[in-house]
């Protein structure tokens, strides 16, 4: 697969106005997917929150592997980063987020008022790859619907500051996704999971990406969701099988394939191949 370069201006332009808006800001919510912690991690907003504080909450963590997300939970502590799993869209842990924000400002906010400084609501920033939740979590931080929220990547284009009580003020971000994706593997992870349109990446390449990464880290789930035998070195059985299996057929009897790309897409998206971390820590850092 040819190296893969996807950066449209309204990311370039988002870029800008996040550095822009970094200097107001006290404190910055990256949001990542649960299922892949590393793949879904910008690598320049690290590198452009340099001196901010910083607290990760994954997203869908429900939907994650117990045992790795905890793995990766000791790990961004371990860097002295605060970390929360969230899932935006059932609201769970979400009532968190105001309390570790202002436990982690507080000695800030104290100083301010030893200076007599008038009490200001506490700004965050909320960064993160397209579809990662973003909207979706501060539609649930401000107890109703603010923003457009789509399962689509991409949607939000201007950066808005959404006021959440009295003392609290969210600004969300358009998604950015970098301007070059180094690693392929990265890639498919990201179309895997939904965080880049199915369009951008061959469907193909990425489902079969898919069945090795299940039978690679997962094996057996596969044989027990479709009851099929399943050899990673024959994608083409593990096609015909899950779509004899499910019936996805055209006419004439022939496999659909298109059609079991998407069911075994849905399935993993949705957690009915059970809960999954496509980055596992000792995959790629060192602890």
């Amino acid at each position: 697969m040819k190296q893969i370069q996807w950066y449209p201006g309204h990311m370039a332009k988002a870029k800008r106005q996040i550095i822009g808006h970094l200097k107001v800001i006290d404190v910055v919510l990256e949001l990542l997917d649960a299922r892949i912690p590393f793949s879904s991690q910008n690598p320049i907003i690290p590198e452009i929150t340099k001196g901010k504080k910083r607290i990760i909450l994954l997203n869908k963590a429900d939907l994650s592997d117990p045992i790795q997300l905890e793995r990766w939970m000791n790990y961004f502590s371990s860097q002295g980063i605060s970390t929360l799993p969230i899932n935006a869209q059932s609201g769970k842990n979400v009532n968190k987020i105001q309390s570790l924000v202002e436990s982690l400002i507080a000695s800030k906010r104290e100083s301010e008022r030893s200076k007599g400084r008038a009490n200001r609501p506490i700004r965050a920033m909320i960064l993160g790859i397209p579809n990662v939740g973003k909207s979706t979590l501060i539609n649930q931080l401000a107890g109703k619907k603010k923003l457009v929220v789509q399962d689509r990547p991409g949607v939000t284009r201007q950066p808005l500051y959404i006021r959440v009580g009295s003392t609290f003020e969210l600004l969300d971000t358009p998604g950015i996704l970098w301007p070059r994706f180094e690693d392929e593997n990265v890639a498919k992870k990201l179309a895997l999971t939904g965080a880049i349109k199915d369009e951008i990446l061959p469907k193909d390449e990425v489902v079969i990406a898919g069945f090795k990464l299940m039978e690679e880290k997962y094996a057996g789930r596969m044989e027990k969701r479709y009851q099929i035998s399943v050899d990673v070195n024959d994608v083409l059985g593990i096609y015909e099988g899950i779509g004899r299996k499910r019936g996805c057929f055209i006419r004439g009897g022939e496999i659909d394939y298109e059609r079991v790309s998407d069911l075994f897409l849905q399935d993993l998206r949705s957690g009915k191949l059970g809960q999954i971390c496509l980055d596992w820590v000792d995959d790629v850092v060192s602890l």
